[in-house]
């Protein structure tokens, strides 16, 4: 068996997520058959960095998986890009240690957000930002994100759905930037790791901030009072993008 990381991206319009589910269409699930295609009939498992909802786009998910015999690490990216749907392309493929391990290799992640600024839905834009129409001050914003910046207890911050206890994460850098171009805002965010749909209500309660219905500095209460209904909003899942996954 040979263990080749490949890195990929897609979009996530049309997936019902990245993880695998009976009778839906999922990245996993289009990946491993193709797989099984290439092995004619055994089954190969795909292990990716992590998981992304339905409709959450990548520009640099990674992944992992134990191919029976070898092909030249090019000639598997020719191979299996052969087999892809129009919306996932395999950017990059290596051979690599069997001990790398795409998900508990994982020493941090960069997640982007779009957000179109326009008054009305652009229908060009609808399934790859999301959308807020109201004024925002950048300056605001900026000066918030700065208290994201370090380690914190994010239980306000993560979604209902989650299963990890353990809500304490670390930011190492957080920006935001107005693209007049666009008129989009653009946000990034790079820590060793995000809760269920933490980074699209880290967003949500960014944008109020700009727009002034909460105080500049009202992260640093809601890391205090651990309550999600503090932060209530949640940004749509049409805006986020795994960016890139980072190893040792």
């Amino acid at each position: 068996m040979t263990r080749y990381k490949l890195t990929i991206a897609y979009d996530g319009t049309k997936f019902h997520g990245f993880q695998r589910q009976n009778d839906l269409r999922t990245v996993q699930g289009v990946l491993e058959r193709a797989l099984t295609k290439m092995t004619k009939g055994q089954h190969v498992n795909v292990v990716g960095s992590g998981r992304t909802d339905a409709g959450v786009h990548a520009f640099g998910q990674v992944i992992h998986f134990d191919y029976p015999g070898q092909i030249p690490a090019e000639n598997m990216l020719r191979a299996i890009n052969s087999l892809m749907p129009l919306d996932v392309l395999v950017k990059d493929s290596e051979i690599v240690d069997e001990n790398f391990h795409a998900r508990f290799g994982v020493k941090k992640k960069t997640y982007q957000y779009r957000v179109d600024c326009g008054y009305y839905t652009d229908p060009f834009k609808r399934f790859y930002t999301g959308h807020y129409p109201y004024k925002v001050s950048v300056d605001k914003i900026q000066t918030a994100l700065k208290d994201l910046e370090g380690e914190h207890d994010f239980t306000s911050f993560a979604a209902s759905g989650g299963v990890i206890e353990n809500k304490v994460r670390t930011i190492y850098l957080a920006t935001c930037v107005y693209n007049g171009k666009n008129d989009e805002l653009v946000f990034e965010f790079t820590g060793n790791g995000f809760l269920y749909n933490m980074v699209r209500i880290l967003v949500a309660t960014l944008l109020e901030i700009g727009n002034g219905r909460r105080d500049v500095h009202d992260f640093l209460r809601l890391f205090e009072v651990k309550d999600r209904q503090e932060a209530r909003g949640t940004a749509p899942a049409s805006g986020l993008y795994l960016k890139e996954v980072f190893y040792d």
